[in-house]
């Protein structure tokens, strides 16, 4: 579809916004996905326009955790394997079933996750036992993580980092940094799926990418990371929840 040109310096600086907020504790997509639906594209294909935003960020973001030695492979290659699986199959799902039953739930889990932040202040600060075992932690939360971020994936960040931290026992930094290596996990695959299928916008995925670029990935924040997990959640819960709940796009 043609889209007019001044819906491109909007998308320009929604990427940009979301780049921001995914670096510092994601959430990014509860941003973009709500202005691709406003765009007026399929369904699919904004869902499949917006993984492509969202892995070039995921992936410089994931990139300076990386090298600031937060991301271990040893810790993290069972729920890399779990999350693909799941993205895999949710992305197939949703190229074939409309998403809408699963969006008005978003808010009412980050209504759930804002106020358990809000009665744990100390969440986070510091690492605490787990609460499951590290194989079944990637098991369960990985299909289920992966399957969301591939069928819908606005707010898969959040769900993660609260996981991480409530059930594997990880401080919020070490959190955050395992949230990037699973969100990366499944958008690259949930993007590789769409782009198999055909829903990919490409001249929209650019320009946000663009955007992107100049706020996600340059730097790991060094502000207290729960102030950045509570500021994205109750951010991105104010943002969806305004949004108007009617259909958001076409299907196809």
């Amino acid at each position: 579809m043609e889209l007019a040109h001044a819906w491109y310096p909007a998308l320009f600086t929604t990427g940009l916004i979301a780049g921001f907020v995914d670096a510092i504790a994601g959430g990014g997509g509860l941003l973009t996905v709500p202005v691709l639906f406003a765009t007026g594209l399929p369904v699919s294909v904004a869902l499949g326009t917006n993984k492509f935003q969202s892995s070039c960020g995921t992936a410089l973001a994931t990139a300076q955790y990386a090298r600031s030695g937060l991301i271990d492979l040893k810790s993290t290659w069972k729920g890399i394997i779990t999350t693909g699986v799941g993205a895999a199959l949710g992305t197939y799902t949703v190229a074939h079933i409309h998403p809408d039953i699963i969006r008005p739930l978003v808010p009412v889990l980050l209504f759930g996750i804002a106020c358990y932040t809000w009665l744990r202040p100390n969440l986070g600060k510091v690492s605490r036992p787990a609460r499951m075992n590290p194989t079944a932690f990637a098991l369960g939360f990985g299909l289920a993580l992966g399957f969301y971020d591939g069928f819908f994936g606005p707010g898969t960040g959040a769900f993660w980092a609260l996981a991480c931290v409530a059930i594997a026992g990880l401080d919020l930094l070490r959190a955050t940094a395992f949230t990037k290596a699973m969100n990366l996990t499944s958008n690259l695959v949930s993007l590789a799926v769409f782009v198999g299928l055909g829903k990919v916008d490409w001249s929209i995925a650019l320009t946000m990418a663009g955007g992107d670029r100049f706020s996600a990935g340059p730097w790991v924040p060094d502000q207290p990371y729960e102030v950045a997990f509570d500021s994205s959640v109750h951010f991105s819960f104010a943002w969806w929840s305004c949004w108007p709940v009617g259909p958001p796009g076409r299907v196809g």
